[in-house]
């Protein structure tokens, strides 16, 4: 127990001072949690087997999931309450086109070049794996961009428009990353369930949406019975995390047969149930961006925990096995121009500002925890659960999580400066005025 304190202690100390060593590089502040991240992780520092100095090992990063979890949780939250009902109004459709357009095009590109490299190392890639690894291409990671955005204090067309397409993405991720999925299943075992094919993207979808609108809903009703600003801090904590365990309970063993229905496994997507309870809270509560803005402050040392974490569970030993590597490379490029094409293209046809063309393509680079969660149910599956084709899943996303998080941010806070939505001049600091 004192171990873990401690490490989790040092943890976010790492991360701040690595924060401190960034940002003469004009790094943002993600980029040093990660770093730190690796460097304290059990492929480091880990390696001296001191415990309570860092992560000795990454069964031991594992078992601080559930920090993770709640982390995503709040950032999800928080996302959520980005989609009010004047902006969903002014960019709704156009942000619904743009995600959907990047998402799909991504996974064509990332299916179509896979395949075609499955006649050159057929030992690496298979059909399985390309249908697998296209559709985890959809998914977009919501935490860095938020945290870039927060940090810089970014405002504009490109920062309003890019976390509504972040957090649609995550919809759209689900139902291509199902039907793909359910394809890949088919192709290896010969059997095809066209009912949990097509029943089980909506039905998670659409539960998630009830269930985080009837919390968020809850929320803005509760709230208005306490008048101390701690307690309705105290009470959106409480909400948000029962948010997240209330998706957590189909994962578990004793209560899965509770969640399967005929056949069809119900399931929640966590963030967006956490997505849906911010947007209903921030419309039907008058008070919701003050306690936002309480929220973020108190939500700080979570977020930087959550990001050194995330740097301790990059496996350095990827590098060594070329063939992944090389395979990585490809999705990586072929993911990237995916997603800044079907940006560009689906921002002209619905005529945003050309700002938004230009730039929030390369926005939408970062890929972290949902991707990551689809490689969770690959590997849990009875069908590619310790097979070469769930291990070689496993592999290349964490090799291009590993390098979109560490490239990512950066790219992101390019293209707000770019963009001129981040002026790095005259910002306000505790001591003053930094220049």
């Amino acid at each position: 127990m004192t171990s873990a304190v401690l490490c989790l202690g040092i943890a976010i100390l790492a991360g701040l001072l690595m924060t401190r060593l960034c940002k003469p590089l004009g790094l943002p502040a993600v980029t040093g949690y990660l770093v730190a991240g690796i460097l304290i992780g059990p492929y480091c520092l880990g390696q001296a087997g001191i415990e309570g100095l860092g992560f000795v090992n990454i069964h031991y990063v594992e078992s601080l999931s559930v920090i993770c979890d709640v982390a995503l949780g709040f950032i999800a939250f928080t996302i959520g309450n980005e989609f009010r009902i004047a902006q969903v109004k002014a960019i709704g459709k156009q942000a619904a086109i743009v995600s959907t357009a990047a998402a799909v095009l991504a996974t064509i590109l990332v299916g179509g070049g896979l395949v075609g490299l499955s006649f050159i190392m057929p030992n690496v890639v298979s059909l399985p794996v390309a249908l697998i690894m296209g559709a985890i291409a959809a998914a977009t990671a919501p935490a860095a961009t938020l945290m870039v955005i927060k940090q810089y204090k970014a405002k504009g067309p490109v920062s309003t428009m890019l976390l509504p397409v972040v957090a649609l993405d995550d919809a759209i991720g689900l139902v291509i990353f199902a039907v793909c999925f359910g394809a890949a299943k088919a192709v290896f075992t010969g059997h095809l369930n066209v009912l949990s094919l097509v029943l089980e993207p909506i039905i998670e979808i659409v539960a998630s949406l009830v269930v985080g609108g009837l919390l968020g809903a809850g929320l803005s009703f509760v709230e208005r019975f306490f008048h101390s600003r701690s307690k309705r801090l105290s009470l959106t904590v409480a909400f948000v995390l029962l948010g997240v365990a209330i998706s957590a309970l189909p994962k578990l063993e004793q209560y899965h047969n509770l969640f399967n229905i005929g056949g069809v496994h119900i399931g929640f997507s966590p963030l967006l149930l956490a997505m849906m309870m911010g947007t209903v809270f921030c419309n039907l509560c008058d008070f919701s961006e003050e306690l936002m803005d309480r929220l973020d402050r108190w939500t700080g040392p979570l977020f930087a925990l959550f990001f050194v974490i995330s740097g301790a569970e990059l496996e350095l030993s990827i590098f060594t096995q070329w063939a992944v590597v090389l395979v990585g490379v490809a999705y990586i490029v072929l993911r990237c121009l995916g997603k800044h094409f079907g940006a560009y293209f689906s921002a002209k046809l619905t005529k945003c500002e050309p700002t938004i063309t230009k730039y929030l393509g390369i926005t939408l680079f970062p890929q972290a925890g949902v991707a990551l969660g689809m490689v969770a149910v690959v590997t849990a599956s009875t069908e590619f659960g310790g097979t070469p084709e769930g291990e070689i899943v496993r592999n290349l996303t964490l090799f291009s999580v590993m390098i979109y998080e560490l490239v990512g941010p950066m790219m992101t806070k390019v293209a707000l400066t770019k963009a001129g939505e981040i002026n790095p001049e005259h910002r306000k600091s505790a001591r003053g005025v930094i220049h």
